[in-house]
């Protein structure tokens, strides 16, 4: 899926802007913060169908967090309005249709080739192009558009999880980027490669609660956010520990032996929260590292309701040790919002191997 997806954004490179790409080293940084969208758009088409399909779309809402809260947040641009700094936004999206006429649309145009604007005539398969630092150091920029708005509304009807994706996918590459500035904690690396026979890279600021050869957690706290990350291990048996109801099954069997809001207090252990029908816990296939994981999101609490937050988390195999691993990422921090805190703990559980990844 990943490998048709990189196919999908870069399949328009056949189109060329009347921009250059030399000189980037002088390009100023990127601006903005994590998760920020500018959508430059003629006004009309803004306040038509195609600015509500493309609005709809990234403001999707994130799966399992406590509180609405779209993956993105997405401002509007009037292409008259593109300033110089405007411009250096990290994540900028360009969209028009040929069938538009309109200041706004022209503006839009005005960026293709003679050339470029054959093609999307031509094929209607195209709708879509990434650039990276176009007019910023860091900056993400993707074009949709296409012959017709009708034609452009199907594509990204079809196609438009991907575009997510691929955001997604960029916001969590620049999070690693500065997770990982000032180092990781190699300690917690080796210990884990010796007797867990997997590795993650756990940044700075993280401080080791518990680590035996079935379970490690890791946690960092301070007076508005509670992030952990603990990752647990049992012996493989059959696919069917993939299953929801067993992922939950396990996930409860480790927190209710080893984490606690008190524990001092028996009854203050956490547990999955099954019992709210409006945010329910769900599971998916993914491709984590090139290897088979269902990713699992959903609510966690404590089981006398002292706190709550959400979790996200990765089950795989390693069929060379015969290890079933769970890892997770979960947060406490009730008074912020908390799209940006998992997206955090998502990039460094992205960073989990098993024993055939790790460099020897």
């Amino acid at each position: 899926m990943f490998a048709f997806m990189k196919g999908l954004l870069i399949s328009g490179l056949a189109v060329f802007f009347l921009w250059s790409c030399n000189g980037k080293e002088n390009l100023p940084p990127a601006s903005g913060l994590s998760g920020d969208m500018y959508l430059v758009m003629d006004s009309v088409q803004w306040q038509g169908k195609l600015g509500e399909v493309v609005d709809s779309l990234f403001r999707i809402e994130m799966e399992g967090l406590p509180r609405k809260e779209s993956i993105f947040h997405m401002r509007w641009i009037d292409p008259r309005k593109l300033n110089f700094v405007l411009k250096q936004r990290r994540n900028l999206i360009f969209a028009v249709t040929l069938d538009r006429n309109s200041a706004g649309a022209n503006m839009l145009k005005g960026l293709f080739t003679p050339e470029s604007l054959e093609k999307i005539k031509s094929d209607p398969d195209s709708y879509v192009l990434t650039m990276s630092d176009v007019y910023a150091k860091g900056q993400e920029a993707m074009y949709l558009y296409g012959n017709t708005e009708k034609e452009l509304i199907a594509n990204l009807r079809s196609k438009g999880h991907y575009l997510i994706e691929h955001f997604n996918r960029k916001e969590k590459e620049r999070l690693g980027v500065s997770l990982y500035k000032s180092g990781q904690i190699t300690g917690v690396s080796d210990w884990l490669k010796q007797n867990m026979d997997c590795d993650i890279k756990i940044p700075f600021g993280y401080k080791l609660v518990i680590n035996n050869k079935e379970f490690l957690w890791m946690r960092q706290i301070n007076p508005s956010v509670d992030k952990d990350i603990f990752i647990a291990a049992v012996p493989y048996q059959s696919q069917d520990q993939f299953k929801k109801e067993n992922l939950i099954a396990l996930r409860d069997q480790f927190c209710e032996k080893y984490l606690f809001e008190d524990p001092e207090v028996a009854n203050s252990y956490l547990k999955t929260e099954t019992t709210v029908p409006f945010i329910p816990v769900t599971t998916k296939e993914v491709n984590m590292n090139g290897k088979y994981a269902i990713e699992m999101r959903g609510l966690w609490r404590a089981n006398n309701f002292s706190m709550g937050g959400p979790f996200v988390g990765f089950a795989m195999v390693d069929e060379a040790k015969g290890k079933f691993y769970y890892v997770e990422g979960f947060t406490f921090s009730p008074s912020k919002d908390q799209r940006e805190i998992m997206r955090e703990l998502e990039t460094i559980l992205g960073t989990f191997r098993t024993s055939e990844a790790i460099t020897k």
